[in-house]
């Protein structure tokens, strides 16, 4: 994307009050960012220019493509669908193993951009013929007040909205997105408040409110665990998560194991063993959860969607080549329903 310049005119962010002495103090995310003049948040998004919050990195679209919906992952969301896919700078975790960090941990001006009003995004989605918007690779709820207004623009025009998400967000603003998403995919990194802590500078109990906000939205949402190595891989903590998952909604949804591989500032450490992604998928499967898929790696029949009542294969997947048959929810062999959006 080459670099823009041309002039867009100023956003003000919603969710902020004013503080004494022309500081503000940000409400979007549980960071609670309070903030000098010319000061940044931690999502390095938001800006205090004269006493007022400015979204720095509305209509700033850094990336910019059309993927398969399964790369999000979504794979139980209209499998095979084109994915128009867009992001700004900023995100407010800071993952050590972040693999879009220099699009993720840059201020909007940092890096190159190209304007898009909401309604060229929408335009231009149906110009490419995807029937799916993306808010995704950086942090989109950074950039809230962008997607919120891309995801009206996109509904008006007769196309879904999907959020690829790390849920690190307050309940409110979160209430007034979820009426334009269709589905989200939720980055739930840990199981651990120490572990959010030290690799994301973030905490648990946000995420899980999210997740329960999203279920209680009627979103589909799909949630993506990576798999790091003697961080938060072991069986105990798996487990925990995995019961809490099928405790609150969750066990019809398709989990994601995604295979770690070193990069940015966690290069200590080798991928992700085959054996743990087998015996986690086992785990999981074992605390109830009947969907569950093994991601970033090449075994037959780990991203294959299988009827968990007769076992026969619905959807075949290979890479993003996705094979399905006809299949539209319902097994043809035993009749039984598999929830999702097919």
């Amino acid at each position: 994307m080459s670099r823009m310049r041309t002039e867009l005119p100023p956003h003000e962010a919603d969710y902020w009050q004013p503080l004494p002495g022309g500081r503000v103090a940000c409400g979007l995310c549980p960071h609670a960012c309070r903030l000098d003049e010319g000061q940044r948040g931690l999502c390095r998004s938001r800006v205090n220019r004269g006493g007022r919050l400015w979204a720095d990195s509305y209509g700033k679209v850094c990336a910019l493509q059309a993927d398969p919906v399964e790369k999000k992952p979504l794979y139980h969301f209209h499998p095979g669908a084109r994915c128009f896919s867009l992001a700004a700078a900023g995100c407010n975790l800071a993952c050590r193993n972040c693999q879009n960090w220099t699009l993720s941990q840059a201020a909007p001006d940092e890096v190159d951009f190209l304007p898009l009003q909401p309604a060229d995004v929408a335009r231009l989605a149906v110009e490419n013929g995807c029937p799916l918007v993306a808010y995704t690779y950086t942090e989109p709820l950074t950039y809230f007040e962008y997607t919120r207004d891309c995801a009206r623009a996109c509904r008006s025009a007769g196309l879904r909205n999907v959020l690829v998400t790390a849920g690190y967000v307050n309940e409110e603003p979160l209430a007034g997105l979820l009426p334009c998403i269709d589905a989200a995919n939720v980055d739930l990194k840990s199981f651990s408040d120490a572990t959010y802590r030290a690799v994301s500078r973030a905490r648990l109990f946000p995420v899980l409110r999210t997740l329960e906000q999203m279920r209680d939205a009627g979103i589909w949402v799909e949630v993506t665990r990576l798999l790091i190595p003697g961080m938060n891989d072991d069986e105990a903590s798996v487990r925990e998560m995995c019961r809490w998952l099928a405790a609150h909604g969750y066990a019809d949804r398709p989990l994601h194991f995604s295979r770690f591989f070193p990069q940015y500032r966690l290069n200590d450490r080798q991928p992700t063993p085959l054996d743990t992604l087998l015996r986690t998928r086992d785990v999981a499967h074992e605390c109830g959860l009947r969907y569950v898929y093994l991601g970033n790696v090449r075994l037959e029949g780990a991203a294959d969607t299988v009827c968990p009542s007769c076992g026969v294969v619905l959807v075949r997947r290979e890479g993003y080549r996705v094979a399905a048959g006809g299949f539209r929810g319902t097994c043809p062999h035993c009749g039984a329903a598999v929830p999702g959006c097919f």
